[in-house]
This record gives C-alpha cells, sequence and structure tokens, in this order.
C-alpha cells in the first residue's frame, strides 16, 4: 500500500469520528432542552387574589397587636373606625381571621403592668380599665389573667395617688382616704387606703 493510500484512509476514519462527536453532542443538547421543557412546563402552585386593602389591613391589626399591646376587640375597631383606620368591614374581618399573632393575654398584663406603673392605679381600677368598652376591652378571662400575674405592691400605689391628692389638690386626710377607697374614685381596699393615709405627713 503507498503512503497516499495510507494517509486518505487515516483522513477517512478521522472524518468518520469527527461525524459521531457530533452526532453525541447534538443528542446530548436535546436531552438537556428536553428537561428544560419538563421543568418550566411545571405549573406553579396558585395563591389566592387578596386585595391589597385586605394585606395592608392585616399589617395594621399585626402591628397594633404587636407595638401597642392592645386587645383583639381594640384591635378590631381601630382598624374600621371613623377614627382609625377606616378600613371596611371586609378588610377588618379578613385581618382579624388571618393575624399570627394570638397572645392577647401578654397584652392585658403589659397592659395593666403599665396603668401599675404610670397611674399608680387599684387592682380593681386596672381590672375594670382593662375589660372596659371605653378601655382596653380585653376579655374577662384576659385581665384576670393579668390581676394574677402582676407583681404590685398596692399599698405603695394607694400611697403614690394619696400623695398626688394631698400635693395637688391640697385634700385633706379623711377626703383622701374617701377618694382612695371610692367605687367612684381609685378603689383601693379599705385597708391600702388607710395605709396609704398614715404613711402621709
Amino acid at each position: 500500500m503507498t503512503e497516499s493510500s495510507d494517509a486518505e484512509e487515516t483522513e477517512v476514519a478521522l472524518k468518520e469520528d469527527d461525524a459521531v462527536e457530533e452526532d453525541t453532542a447534538e443528542e446530548d443538547t436535546v436531552a438537556v432542552e428536553d428537561t428544560s421543557t419538563e421543568e418550566t412546563g411545571a405549573e406553579e402552585p396558585s395563591t389566592p387574589d387578596v386585595p391589597t386593602e385586605y394585606l395592608s389591613a392585616l399589617d395594621k391589626a399585626e402591628s397594633y397587636a404587636e407595638t401597642m399591646n392592645m386587645s383583639k376587640a381594640a384591635v378590631s375597631n381601630q382598624l374600621t373606625s371613623d377614627y382609625g383606620e377606616q378600613f371596611s368591614n371586609e378588610a377588618a374581618a379578613y385581618a382579624m381571621e388571618n393575624m399570627s399573632f394570638d397572645n392577647w393575654k401578654s397584652n392585658a398584663l403589659k397592659s395593666a403592668e403599665s396603668y401599675s406603673e404610670t397611674m399608680s392605679m387599684s387592682k380593681k381600677g386596672i381590672y375594670d380599665q382593662l375589660t372596659s368598652d371605653s378601655g382596653e376591652k380585653f376579655t374577662s378571662e384576659e385581665a384576670q389573667y393579668a390581676i394574677d400575674t402582676l407583681d404590685v405592691d398596692y399599698n405603695q400605689n394607694a400611697l403614690q395617688k394619696a400623695k398626688e391628692y394631698q400635693e395637688t389638690m391640697s385634700m385633706s386626710p379623711e377626703a383622701i382616704r374617701d377618694q382612695l377607697s371610692s367605687d367612684y374614685g381609685e378603689k383601693f381596699t379599705p385597708e391600702e387606703a388607710n395605709f396609704a393615709v398614715s404613711q402621709l405627713k
């Protein structure tokens, strides 16, 4: 066999090898494209079309509950009030049903602590404020939990109130005693009122 024939046979073999490699590469490309098509064609789970107003009401509800320690009823009223957020009743209802916050007893306790620390209120005064429709609107159960958990020296609260009446209103000891223990006043127990008056100078 001549050198020319050998060269030609070698060249033919190389071309055949190149052709096989090209076919293999094309098959690989097709396989990748098929996989991509399958992935793209997969249906994504649909999400409910919730109106923006409803979602805004939900954000507001969560904020009031978490940052202002409000009761569930108070949050709901605030969302729809003409003096509050003015959301529609439907948006407010959606917000209240979908809130992640649900620790209303904790909010009642924090509110009770605030009334004691900043206003030196009596136990009954705090309870009434927590449950009042014109106050915090907590349930009786939530308010009772707060009162039972609250760590307060009500004698000292009564004394602080007595000093305020004496210093700002120049009231007599007996008038202060009556104001402290009155159901229309501070609602301290007679014992707490007596302690407070006995400590006045």
